[in-house]
């Protein structure tokens, strides 16, 4: 009998955009494994950077919002599993889901906490210290929801799952922990350029994610003079994708801050550069700029929110301005203290993100939810309590444009 699984991406893939997209990829591969076929489906449109899912065997539909179109081809495909791509997924799709095809699993991937990223943008913009006050605003609400309302949901962070866990007391029996999956990643670092071949520093990420665009101004102006003044020849190379003029316009030959725009290797830009700087400050997840340098055996500089569910208690991490620029110029002119950096990041990827480590969990975990769903669903009263139909608002607001699309 075969398997079947239903994605429905809020935006199609993208890996040499964002990190999102390279996860994305990750669990479409481990579900090929576990030998499910995969109909991957989206709202968006594709774009000339979206991964062509069609090549690697994965059938692609595109849907529309509050349009009862997606019942019928639900029903039809009539999957055994359904993974939604962030929580916006599940509020617009989840009740289709229930109604049409109420004995397939319904996995939640967060991605990261949108709600504890939008907690932090908050207090920054206020600038005040994050608090439980920032943390607890409609989004969490709404992601905490859709949370309750899954069967299960991939948390990628364990300061995350912590955080669900600790503060927000969901059972851990509704989450799994699973983190970038990463192959041996000592296999090929001896070939890696080495202090001496590689020259200047990198920051990379996507343009059109807020924390990466504030990370550029505040490195501009805050971090990267205190460099250039001890470093007068180094320069710093910007890339990411989608590239505005308002981002175009901060390059700044003499200062040599170089807007590079989109890399279409990660692993070459990596590799030529000696320095990885990521001073994000708000954000959540795990940050793919990190995963990317470590296994190019490029040393970071980080925030504390860059380093999060990553690395801790390191010389690495550096929220000050002047001790974040001091620890990038030390790293830059000293070679013992570069390999040694390289070596911690090796030593991180090896140890907590082992790609078959987490695969065997996740399929076990799969394995289980798949034999006693009935009674996984009976355990989570709030689940049910979510999708009793006195609380659908989703559902009736979006029956209300549905109709009022046709007149």
């Amino acid at each position: 009998m075969i398997k079947k699984l239903l994605i429905i991406g809020f935006v199609w893939p993208e890996p040499k955009s964002s990190a999102a997209g390279s996860r994305m990829c990750q669990l479409i591969s481990f579900f090929q494994k576990q030998d499910y076929k995969i109909t991957f489906c989206c709202t968006a449109n594709k774009t000339d950077k979206s991964f062509d899912l069609e090549q690697i065997g994965v059938c692609t539909d595109s849907i529309l919002l509050n349009d009862a179109s997606f019942d019928d081809f639900i029903k039809k495909l009539n999957p055994d599993i359904v993974l939604f791509d962030r929580f916006m997924t599940e509020e617009q799709f989840g009740w289709r889901v229930s109604e049409q095809c109420p004995n397939a699993l319904k996995i939640l991937d967060t991605e990261d906490l949108h709600g504890l990223r939008k907690g932090r943008e908050i207090a920054l913009k206020a600038k005040e210290e994050f608090s439980t006050q920032h943390l607890y605003n409609d989004v969490t609400k709404r992601e905490i929801a859709s949370i309750y309302r899954c069967d299960l949901t991939l948390i990628i962070s364990k300061f995350e799952m912590d955080l669900l866990v600790n503060d927000f007391k969901l059972p851990q029996e509704i989450l799994q922990y699973l983190p970038f999956l990463i192959e041996d990643a000592n296999k090929e670092r001896d070939d890696l350029p080495n202090f001496d071949s590689r020259q200047n520093f990198i920051i990379i990420g996507n343009f059109l994610h807020a924390p990466n665009y504030d990370s550029i101004i505040y490195l501009k102006n805050s971090i990267w003079p205190l460099i250039k003044k001890e470093l007068p020849n180094a320069q710093l190379h910007v890339y990411g994708a989608y590239e505005s003029q308002k981002v175009s316009q901060l390059s700044n030959s003499q200062e040599g801050f170089i807007i590079k725009g989109f890399a279409d290797d990660v692993n070459v830009v990596m590799q030529n550069s000696r320095v990885c700087l990521v001073p994000l400050r708000f954000g959540a997840g795990l940050k793919g700029k990190v995963i990317d340098a470590f296994i190019n055996g490029t040393p970071c500089v980080l925030s504390s929110i860059a380093s999060e569910g990553i690395i801790e208690n390191s010389h690495l991490i550096q929220d000050d301005p002047e001790l974040f620029a001091k620890k990038a110029i030390e790293l830059y002119k000293d070679s013992n203290e570069w390999n040694e950096a390289k070596d911690i990041g090796f030593k991180i990827l090896n140890k907590n993100f082992s790609k078959p480590v987490f695969e065997e969990k996740f399929s076990a975990k799969l394995s289980v939810l798949c034999h006693s769903l009935f009674n996984h669903r009976e355990h989570n009263f709030i689940g049910q309590m979510l999708m009793h139909q006195t609380m659908q608002s989703t559902k009736y607001m979006s029956k209300w444009i549905e109709e009022k699309n046709r007149k």
